[in-house]
């Protein structure tokens, strides 16, 4: 029996990048494909059903050039998206979550608010290997579904990836594979493990206004294409066009000594006791 490969996707299940990467995972196994509704980004791990995500599922084909597959477009946020997939719509075990193709990179430390990345970590909480794939486009259309991206170069490396996962076992504390697609990237660009920039790689611009209680002010998000903090991270390898592969962990624990912050605290560190 073929595996079954879970494929989701923020943007929703009309979005471009999931049927790309159905294309890509399709002969990899069975594809349950099941997304939110309508496009659900920068929500990260919310749960929220509030504003009407009841978690209504409508049955939906969806298509990719000539191939089509069935799917489920769910009323509801990425990670819920994945908790109906896995709890209601699953016939069997799920062997791999897939979590893109995103409109838009995920670098550095927006990976906390994602909804490509929240929706990977929901799975990957229940022991399930996980990949999440996104598409650095240009300019700052990253929601418009524009025909003019090109993921030929990540239908590749999803496929690359997501074989080798469903092969092998990822190592401790790699509950996540987050790939990234950099622009102008072929089948044979340069593929790196990174790891997360610390920078605030989304720098936020808050629309002027003369009153602040009067009017509305809208907050958009402009990518520091280019820039990064250290030469061995998921930034840096964007910077120079190369596809970068950085696993993720959901242990937030800092990775520093926690004995140096207990004797600030005045309190003692399990670490010492353990």
């Amino acid at each position: 029996m073929k595996p079954l490969i879970l494929l989701t996707n923020d943007d929703g299940i009309l979005s471009p990048g999931l049927t790309a990467a159905a294309s890509a995972l399709d002969p990899l196994g069975d594809l349950l494909i099941v997304a939110p509704q309508e496009g659900q980004t920068s929500m990260s791990r919310s749960r929220s059903q509030k504003s009407g995500r009841d978690g209504t599922i409508t049955p939906i084909t969806v298509n990719f050039g000539n191939e089509s597959w069935d799917g489920f477009g769910v009323n509801a946020t990425p990670a819920l998206a994945v908790i109906h997939a896995l709890y209601e719509l699953a016939p069997r075990p799920v062997a791999l979550v897939v979590s893109g193709i995103n409109y838009g990179e995920n670098v550095a430390s927006c990976v906390t608010v994602s909804g490509t990345i929240g929706a990977a970590i929901e799975a990957a909480e229940k022991g399930l290997p996980t990949l999440a794939i996104s598409q650095e486009i240009a300019g700052l259309e990253y929601h418009d579904f524009s025909s003019k991206v090109d993921f030929s170069a990540a239908v590749h490396f999803t496929r690359e990836i997501a074989e080798k996962m469903l092969n092998n076992t990822l190592p401790l504390d790699a509950d996540v594979l987050k790939l990234e697609i950099p622009l102008g990237a072929d089948n044979q660009t340069r593929c790196v493990l990174t790891r997360q920039d610390r920078l605030m790689y989304y720098r936020p611009v808050v629309k002027e206004r003369e009153h602040p209680f009067d009017s509305p002010a809208p907050v958009s998000y402009l990518p520091r294409k280019g820039e990064y903090s250290d030469k061995n991270t998921d930034a840096y390898a964007m910077a120079q066009g190369w596809v970068s592969i950085t696993p993720l962990s959901f242990n937030l624990t800092s990775r520093g000594p926690l004995n140096e912050l207990a004797e600030l605290l005045n309190i003692s560190s399990l670490d010492e006791d353990g």
